[in-house]
């Protein structure tokens, strides 16, 4: 395990107290800026979603808090820390209050993967991939424990549709992230970076690359619970779904983990498919401070491409939701990464 954020910081921590006390203190420090991260984008994003919401709609959106309403999400955070935290006198309270920390300890750890710059990341492991994918099957534990814990009818279907619309898309998630394995060779995030030198692998594995990349949006979008796959929440006829019963911060978690998440699936397919800090063509390699703003560009176009698709498709059925995975996404998944192989094979990729 290589901690890149870390290095400066454990020799200055180093020089003033004992190595052990100095190594503990280091990985508090780090928890920290991430648990910093974590709410800044969090508020960010849900900003972000309320104006693309607006645009979409022709609406106005925030605008009263804070200048063209840049506070109001921090408005609303405040309001939900002030909420009291109610539930049901039935609900199984140990599970009931348990749940919504598996959501954001799985997403917090997920995001300690991410290689924000070559030298802003938490930690940088060979089974980087592996454990991503590991990782994000955590979260469903938290939404299936907060629905079955509810005592709630609603919350239990809720939480029964996001296991099975998990378990199925995880795979095309899975297997698309497969796909450029095979082309890269490595499952460590910063060699598939080091990779993509000689080009982006959306380019360097051409037309395989492009439809792997389709399939893991579509996918990663309904791993997220967002629309139009929301069938896990679906107010129509679920009031919210698995987190009925919540309010107040309890609530927020939920909340406030799918749009980390979105942000989490955009990034891997920064990552993984355009380059992460990586310029276009090279084009401000000697600038490395720059670094961040190229993956943040990329990701945050990505995740406008999935806001895109929340308010552009009306909602699947839960038939038409497992059909596309089972009958279309997955076979066509598996015959990818067949002409991946050959193509790699074949030394038919794309050097730029």
């Amino acid at each position: 395990m290589v901690l890149n954020i870390s290095n400066s910081l454990r020799e200055w921590l180093s020089a003033m107290m004992p190595e052990a006390t100095a190594h503990i203190l280091e990985m508090v420090i780090i928890a920290l800026i991430y648990l910093g991260i974590f709410a800044i984008a969090g508020l960010f994003l849900v900003l972000m979603e309320r104006r693309v919401a607006a645009w979409f709609q022709l609406r106005i959106g925030p605008n009263r808090v804070g200048y063209q309403g840049l506070l109001q999400t921090i408005a609303d955070a405040l309001k939900l820390v002030s909420k009291e935290l109610t539930g049901t006198e039935r609900a199984d309270k140990f599970l009931y209050n348990l749940a919504p920390y598996f959501v954001i300890i799985s997403s917090l750890m997920a995001l300690g993967l991410i290689p924000f710059t070559e030298n802003f990341q938490a930690f940088d492991i060979n089974i980087g991939i592996f454990f991503l994918i590991a990782i994000s099957s955590i979260g469903v534990i938290g939404i299936l424990l907060g629905g079955w814990a509810s005592n709630n009818k609603y919350s239990l279907i809720g939480a029964m549709r996001s296991g099975v619309q998990t378990i199925s898309y995880e795979l095309s998630v899975g297997l698309s992230l497969l796909t450029m394995i095979v082309l890269t060779g490595s499952l460590q995030l910063s060699e598939i970076v080091e990779v993509q030198k000689n080009g982006w692998l959306i380019v360097q594995g051409h037309i395989p690359a492009i439809i792997a990349f389709m399939i893991f949006i579509i996918a990663g979008t309904a791993e997220t619970n967002r629309a139009p796959f929301d069938m896990v929440e679906a107010e129509s006829e679920l009031g919210a779904g698995f987190h009925t019963e919540y309010s107040g911060m309890k609530f927020a978690y939920f909340f406030l983990a799918e749009f980390i998440n979105m942000f989490i699936i955009a990034a891997i397919a920064t990552t993984v498919f355009f380059g992460a800090w990586l310029s276009p063509f090279g084009i401000t390699e000697s600038l490395p401070w720059l670094g961040i703003f190229w993956f943040l560009l990329k990701t945050l176009a990505l995740v406008f491409l999935m806001m895109w698709f929340r308010w552009t498709f009306p909602r699947l059925r839960v038939d038409q939701l497992l059909t596309l995975e089972w009958k279309y996404l997955l076979p066509i998944n598996l015959v990818n990464i067949v002409i991946m192989a050959w193509v790699v094979w074949q030394n038919l990729t794309i050097q730029i």
